[in-house]
């Protein structure tokens, strides 16, 4: 008789996301959010049910993202007068700037201070032992959560492939007066660089692995998540501590499933993962809950 596989158990981290932000209402394929004074309508594939509250609290919005929905694609903002491009959050000891992209993005992810909490509480542990824990932050972005691991007695490594996110980045560490903490900021392939890593035998407490469904690296390399993320989690194996490392994935591709995810990293890193999605939580209104808004799944592994 073959053997059965362990049960299964998705793991929802909910959220009410950054400091600086709401949820306050979802529907209709959108969202009605909020970051710091800012209140703005973005696409939101999943938001399959119907808004709670009615159009005319959603057309005061500072900035409304139309045009092309397709998270690849370019889009534009419809704003209102005087509506600035570019604006100031904070969450926990960061400080960073939101800006209206073209890819309907603004710089953070409310749904990342879940992992975030927990990568914290394992590098503050790993600080007491005497020695300063190492956290690689691949595909990192504009830093926010490398401030955070930063301020929780972390040397980071941070690797992003656009010059511009790690501008965007570098921006966000100076308005957080964190210009001492030690960072260093990496403009390069994440796959190329993790190689590079394996080979100098480099060895890190934590690692993030937050990529795109697809990319280009800064000279033209490509990602693809389904084709390019074995060789990735394998390279993270090699690179992440055995007895007391983790490594934190995430993955916005809606195709994809938490199980699928979750085989992987456990095929490649062994025992000890969980998995399952990041949820925002809606704003409640009277006697009606807030809803749940699923955003992305995730996998992480910690050694036992």
């Amino acid at each position: 008789m073959a053997a059965t596989p362990p049960p299964l158990d998705p793991m929802i981290l909910e959220t009410a996301g950054l400091a600086d932000y709401r949820l306050k209402d979802s529907g209709n394929g959108r969202k009605l959010e909020c970051f710091g004074d800012m209140t703005l309508v973005r696409p939101e594939e999943q938001a399959i049910w119907s808004p709670r509250l009615d159009e005319a609290a959603w057309a005061k919005a500072d900035a409304i993202f139309t045009g092309d929905t397709d998270e690849e694609g370019a889009g534009r903002w419809k704003r209102q007068p005087d509506t600035p491009e570019a604006w100031h959050c904070a969450h926990g000891p960061a400080r960073f700037i939101c800006r209206l992209t073209s890819f309907r993005h603004v710089g953070a992810f409310p749904e990342q201070a879940a992992h975030w909490a927990w990568m914290s509480e394992r590098l503050a542990n790993a600080s007491t032992t005497g020695r300063q824990p190492r956290l690689l932050n691949l595909f990192g972005y504009t830093g926010l959560a490398s401030l955070i691991a930063a301020q929780a007695g972390a040397r980071v490594t941070h690797v992003d492939a656009s010059k511009r996110a790690i501008g965007w980045a570098r921006e966000n560490q100076s308005l957080s007066g964190m210009d001492d903490k030690p960072i260093r900021w990496i403009c390069d392939d994440a796959m190329k660089f993790a190689a590079r890593e394996v080979r100098r035998g480099n060895v890190y407490d934590g690692i993030l692995l937050d990529p795109p469904k697809f990319g280009r690296g800064p000279k033209g390399e490509t990602w693809d998540l389904f084709a390019d993320l074995p060789g990735m989690l394998r390279h993270c194996r090699d690179l992440v501590d055995k007895q007391s490392g983790f490594v934190i994935l995430t993955a916005y591709a809606i195709r994809a499933s938490f199980i699928a995810l979750h085989e992987l990293t456990a095929e490649i890193l062994g025992s000890g993962v969980e998995s399952g999605e990041l949820v925002l939580q809606e704003e409640s209104y009277g006697d009606r809950p807030g809803r749940r808004l699923p955003t992305s799944l995730f996998a992480r592994w910690q050694a036992a």
